[in-house]
């Protein structure tokens, strides 16, 4: 008996990973290898989705204050600039720390745009949610929200979309007021949503001495919070050298008392008497700014003293995002 050949499939022409189409995640991969899109292409696409950018904020103007309205501002507006300018019908896209009913953005009835930056996000990249929120706000119909969700893997980002040139002038407010226009026609549910939302905002003041230092004020203590853009190491080097000469402070009762660390950023946080106010504090700040100028062009190895200052500031941060 003749024997039987064995039979054998043509193999399908491979895909490129940029032609790859996305399919459901049960049905075979469209790249020919034969396994299911969620164990070829697909796994491919959602860690490029969920994997985390460190610095989502790096490359935009005013970097430091991204961070300070995302983690540490309660009520605040920024007026945003578009690289390509502003689609007809929209008469100015404004950035805001939280919007009523945590929405994520809000076409306005007059056509104008607010995006809310303090929203959980789908995926690992803040800056492209951000923009795909955005991007969809532009073409909403007037009067209406957009709900969130998880942006195309290859979509814009921030830094895609905005101008990359200039300053960011942050507005801090004591409460939410901008969220209506008309308060007396707000709907039941975005007053019950702004009333909650004054009712915890911490009062909160953007030093106008230095660039990203946030005075806040609470029940036993205030607060001096100060994002700054240094290298994390090199930053806290210069902290611990000021810290262990005596020098870290801001004035009379107030205390260097350990850090945050956000998106990327290093954020040293003073406690001050309660009695100390923003304004007293403008001063302070910009002469320690001059100080950590210094100690951060300072080159030689840290001492023992030095070393332990920095150890015990190492072990008082914690990490916001």
């Amino acid at each position: 008996m003749a024997k039987k050949r064995p039979q054998t499939k043509a193999k399908r022409p491979q895909l490129d990973d940029a032609e790859v189409p996305v399919v459901g995640a049960r049905e075979p991969c469209p790249c020919g290898s034969g396994r299911r899109y969620k164990a070829c292409h697909g796994r491919t696409a959602a860690q490029a989705t969920t994997a985390l950018v460190q610095r989502p904020f790096e490359g935009l103007p005013g970097e430091c204050d991204w961070v300070a309205l995302r983690e540490l501002v309660p009520a605040a507006t920024v007026g945003l600039t578009l690289r390509d300018g502003l689609p007809e019908g929209v008469p100015s896209v404004t950035l805001a720390t939280v919007l009523p009913m945590a929405w994520p953005a809000l076409r306005r009835d007059d056509g104008s745009v607010l995006l809310g930056l303090q929203n959980d996000t789908a995926s690992g990249d803040i800056s492209r949610d951000l923009a795909d929120t955005l991007a969809r706000a532009l073409t909403a119909d007037p009067g209406t929200p957009v709900q969130g969700r998880r942006a195309p893997a290859d979509g814009p980002r921030l830094q895609d979309l905005l101008a990359p040139e200039g300053a960011i002038e942050p507005e801090v407010h004591s409460g939410f007021e901008f969220w209506v226009p008309d308060p007396d026609n707000a709907t039941p549910d975005v007053t019950a949503s702004l009333e909650r939302a004054n009712a915890a905002a911490i009062p909160t003041v953007r030093l106008q001495s230095v660039d990203a230092a946030y005075w806040c004020e609470t029940p036993d203590k205030n607060h001096l919070r100060w994002v700054m853009p240094h290298e994390e190491e090199r930053l806290l080097d210069a902290l611990a050298r000021l810290h262990a000469a005596g020098r870290s402070s801001l004035g009379e009762g107030t205390r260097l008392v350990g850090s945050f660390r956000a998106h990327g950023l290093t954020v040293p946080v003073w406690d001050l008497p309660s009695e100390i106010t923003a304004q007293d504090i403008e001063k302070p700040a910009a002469e320690f700014a001059e100080r950590l100028a210094e100690a951060l062009a300072a080159d030689a190895p840290l001492t023992h003293d030095e070393r332990r200052a920095r150890g015990g500031l190492t072990n008082r941060q914690v990490t916001l995002s």
